[in-house]
């Protein structure tokens, strides 16, 4: 990290740099000139110039892990400190829709009351901001595949054993070769200062303390190295990978990643274009982006996920596996495999796993769900006397709300399951304790059920513990009102509110 010059500059004389040809801003105290770098900023140059000559630290702050800035500028463009006492204190105007919001957040049930995953995305549909909320639980087109993620699962039903000694469970188990106290991690998910100061450290916080495994997202809010250095000694982590289009950049973060000790590396293979997630674009979220170099001419106008995914490289093939494994020797497992023939071109291809993903329903409308793909995959490969296989594990994830779906998806195959968005709406709502009850709640869950479905381990969770037969039944199922009371119905294109003049 590049050092900041003790040189203090009056807030006057910043505000004096605030056009295109000569650009400074203040971040945490701190005066830099970002002329040069306003074509090359994800997010476009407007946002930057909108703080031309002020203080933008309040809008840098959700989006960028902290090191951002000082990574991408040259030193000489660090220009010093603002000095203090000079830049004035703006009062802030509350509006009826914030001050609606901010009581909800006063009147929110204690922790105590919340008894499942879902209350955490009931509460935070509440008390999140609007832009937040959108972003987080937007999904492709219609969100068909959205709710398919989560329905799916309850057409797969249990068939317990009974009269088997369960006064002990143990559903720890083993991914990647690396201990876990539940058969699941939580995933990547993008932007987790959205929903809290904290971001994604509040995750880290709380794998250590249950000790499963978090993966790391690339486009964290919170910087890369931030998240290790808050993790506990010994504590296992993964990291996602958005593959950027400049190899030099993609090489430097991998490396980086392996040698301060990460144990997976997760490729997203299911992003060469971002999904239209129209309940994000609605809100226009033009104001921020993230911080790796992509195109500055992507329009801003079309919500958070658009301005933050510019680099990503849309040439990615099969034939760049070899270039990634020539520089790392972490685990290689591709993120968003969603057919059979995909998951065996993986193996053949020596990768050491798959997720079998849609993206959270955020990609392609209509795809199917994870656990439908994961009976198809299984099927294929004990068809072809691939299963089991060695060195080569699936994982799914997408709608996992309840320990029962975990179980689901371990009988039917899977090594783990990755949650995500339940766990962002659990801290969003109530901080890092709300990830703590989020991680408890599931822990009872799993051994609830475990108990009753008569599996005393995770190799006891076989697939003559599940009936299936109706996973591929894609008849409409009666409405799921526990899903609709969260879910937020699609907005459709609306005129505009005009005031009109009474005649006399």
């Amino acid at each position: 990290m590049a050092e900041i010059s003790n040189k203090f500059i009056s807030a006057e004389s910043i505000a004096k740099h605030s056009t295109r040809e000569s650009c400074w801003i203040i971040v945490h105290g701190n005066v830099y000139d970002v002329t040069d770098f306003l074509d090359d900023h994800p997010g476009g140059p407007n946002i930057i110039l909108k703080y031309a000559g002020k203080d933008a630290t309040e809008e840098y702050d959700p989006i960028h892990p902290p090191d951002a800035i000082t990574t991408h500028l040259p030193r000489d463009k660090h220009l010093g400190k603002v000095s203090p006492g000079t830049v004035a204190k703006v009062a802030k105007t509350v509006s009826p829709e914030e001050a609606a919001r901010l009581e909800r957040i006063k009147n929110k049930p204690p922790l105590d009351e919340i008894l499942n995953l879902h209350d955490f995305e009931t509460i935070a549909k509440e008390v999140m901001a609007p832009k937040a909320w959108a972003y987080y639980s937007s999904a492709a087109d219609d969100e068909i595949t959205h709710r398919e993620n989560h329905t799916a699962y309850h057409r797969v039903w249990f068939r317990p054993r009974v009269m088997r000694d369960v006064s002990k469970v143990d559903f720890s188990t083993k991914i990647l070769g690396q201990k876990s106290s539940m058969p699941l991690y939580i995933t990547a998910t993008a932007l987790g200062k959205l929903g809290h100061p904290d971001g994604e450290v509040n995750l880290t916080r709380a794998a250590g303390k249950y000790g499963v495994i978090q993966m790391i997202p690339t486009l964290a809010s919170c910087s890369f190295d931030e998240i290790m250095d808050a993790a506990n000694p010994g504590q296992v982590q993964f990291m996602q990978l958005y593959v950027n289009n400049n190899k030099e950049i993609t090489k430097r973060i991998v490396q980086h990643a392996e040698k301060r000790g990460i144990k997976g590396l997760f490729i997203t293979v299911d992003a060469p274009q971002l999904g239209r997630r129209e309940k994000d674009m609605r809100m226009k979220f033009e104001d921020n982006a993230q911080v790796q170099i992509g195109d500055s001419n992507v329009d801003r106008s079309q919500g958070a996920a658009r301005a933050i995914s510019s680099f990503i490289d849309p040439s990615l093939s099969w034939k760049d596996l070899p270039w990634f494994k020539s520089i790392t020797k972490m685990p290689i497992i591709l993120k968003g495999v969603q057919c059979w023939e995909d998951a065996l071109l993986a193996l053949e291809s020596g990768c050491q796993g798959i997720v079998l993903s849609n993206h959270g329903g955020r990609q392609l409308s209509h795809s199917r769900s994870s656990i439908e793909v994961l009976v198809e995959v299984v099927s294929k490969f004990k068809e072809k006397n691939l299963w089991p296989c060695q060195n080569f594990e699936i994982y799914v994830d997408g709608g996992v709300r309840r320990a029962t779906d975990v179980l689901k998806a371990i009988a039917l195959g899977a090594t783990a399951v990755g949650v995500g968005r339940a766990f962002l709406y659990a801290y969003s709502s109530y901080g890092q304790e709300g990830i703590d009850k989020a991680l408890q709640i599931l822990h009872d869950e799993m051994e609830m059920n475990m108990r009753l479905l008569g599996a005393r381990t995770i190799s006891e969770v076989v697939p003559e513990m599940v009936d299936a037969t109706s996973l591929t039944s894609h008849a409409c199922p009666p409405p799921d009102q526990l899903y609709m009371s969260t879910s937020d119905p699609l907005q459709r294109a609306a005129l505009k509110t005009v005031a009109i003049k009474a005649k006399l």
